[in-house]
């Protein structure tokens, strides 16, 4: 068992260092990875102890840190495999709306994973040519337009029809963006199609049929591979918080 949170431990903090060395020390929620690091080798170190002081640590305390670590593994797998399995969604044909969920802007350029999802949203949008696209996302900091009209000039760019989009300017997060553009479009009523980056399409389509979406359908578009395990373990927790808070 020593060996198991070792081994563990030290590939957390390998994975920290790629993400400081890829994205920045920044991160969002980077630390996750330190601190797990950490917390597995002082685990290990507790462990190896513990086999060569038994009286220190009684059997029953040995078990019952084992049964509390197997227990949070499990219910962490079981939640990571929704957000998995939500990474292969690509909603049905011929969908009323899709409503491509805004993500960061550089300025007025699309961030990486803003990118993924409008390339994903162009391909969905020239497929279905009734299909009308909802753009959802105000302006943050750092951002010189609103994340919705970085969205319409691309896909204009690329070929799609301004008729085609809705622009949504208000939202700050995800929660919002599916309320705001059903209070445009009422949506919800509608089939209807929720469009983010893979790892988030679960959480998202949650929310939706919290906020009373009738059977809306994730669409997922790719994500960062390096970041990939990043966003699916940022994923899991944000899922913990957002049932915690009854949004979900």
């Amino acid at each position: 068992m020593a060996g198991v949170f070792t081994a563990a431990g030290i590939l957390c903090l390998l994975y920290y260092l790629v993400l400081v060395v890829y994205a920045g020390i920044t991160t969002d929620f980077g630390w996750i990875w330190l601190g797990a690091g950490l917390m597995l080798e002082c685990g290990g170190i507790l462990f190896r102890y513990g086999k060569q002081h038994p009286a220190c640590f009684p059997g029953w305390l040995k078990y019952a840190a084992i049964v509390a670590a197997a227990a949070g593994f499990v219910l962490f797998v079981s939640i990571g495999a929704k957000v998995i399995g939500g990474m292969a969604w690509s909603g049905s044909a011929d969908l009323d709306y899709v409503v491509v969920l805004g993500a960061q802007v550089k300025k007025d350029v699309p961030s990486r994973a803003l990118r993924k999802r409008l390339e994903k949203a162009l391909e969905y949008a020239e497929k279905n040519e009734n299909t009308i696209l909802i753009l959802s996302g105000g302006q943050g900091t750092g951002e010189d337009i609103t994340e919705a009209e970085c969205m319409r000039r691309y896909l204009t760019e690329h070929g799609i029809s301004g008729e085609r989009l809705i622009l949504e300017e208000k939202s700050t997060n995800t929660m919002e963006n599916l309320q705001f553009s059903n209070d445009l479009t009422q949506c919800a009523e509608a089939k209807t199609g929720i469009l983010s980056n893979n790892f988030h399409v679960y959480r998202a389509v949650r929310l939706a049929e919290k906020q009373g979406y009738h059977s809306p359908e994730g669409i997922a578009a790719k994500s960062d591979f390096i970041m990939q395990a990043h966003y699916v373990v940022r994923e899991i927790f944000a899922l913990v918080k957002e049932k915690l808070k009854g949004n979900i």
